[in-house]
């Protein structure tokens, strides 16, 4: 457990601890954002608009000494669309499709604002999910959650935008034909 779990008021003067295994290398956070390498992810999804996704290398302490251990790693930022409560708990529905993208979940992370309530558990849909009757992902994230607010969530691989963009019959149709001759 941590200070700021402990005591989420200080979360305005000194940000969460990352787990670095779980981030790209030359990661750090700040108390409403996370920087990779320089790119500081609420600027990327003000830029991009969201889903995104941001990839780097992995961070492997021996990577450095054995290139063959390299690999990358990709964050995706998304946006919280809704946030309702059930009989059941707490529900949090986001704008990207990440059914496929090997999420660690556990290590999201709220950015764009400072949030000084206590984390909860609840229940994360996807743009996949059709209904909110499936179990969902579990996760811990601020009590005040809301909508428009911004969740960066770390991938044990890289993961292309491709991946992660949902699919909608708008989408469909404004996608490109190809012609054959």
């Amino acid at each position: 457990m941590t200070l700021t779990q402990i005591m989420p008021t200080l979360r305005r003067s000194i940000p969460d601890p990352l787990h670095a295994r779980s981030w790209p290398e030359h990661t750090f956070a700040t108390v409403d954002d996370v920087v990779i390498a320089g790119v500081s992810l609420v600027r990327l999804a003000a830029l991009c608009e969201t889903p995104c996704v941001h990839t780097a290398d992995a961070c492997v302490p021996e990577a450095r000494t054995r290139p063959a251990l390299r690999h990358d790693v990709a964050v995706i930022v998304v946006s919280v669309t809704d946030v309702v409560d059930t009989p059941a708990g707490r529900v949090v529905l986001v704008d990207g499709d990440l059914s496929d993208a090997a999420a660690n979940w556990h290590q999201s992370r709220l950015i764009g604002r400072v949030s000084t309530a206590a984390a909860a558990e609840c229940s994360v849909l996807t743009a996949s999910a059709t209904t909110m009757t499936g179990p969902g992902t579990r996760a811990e994230l601020p009590a005040d959650l809301r909508r428009g607010d911004l969740l960066a969530i770390p991938c044990a691989r890289a993961v292309t935008l491709h991946d992660i963009r949902p699919s909608t019959p708008a989408q469909a149709r404004r996608s490109p034909r190809t012609n054959s001759a």
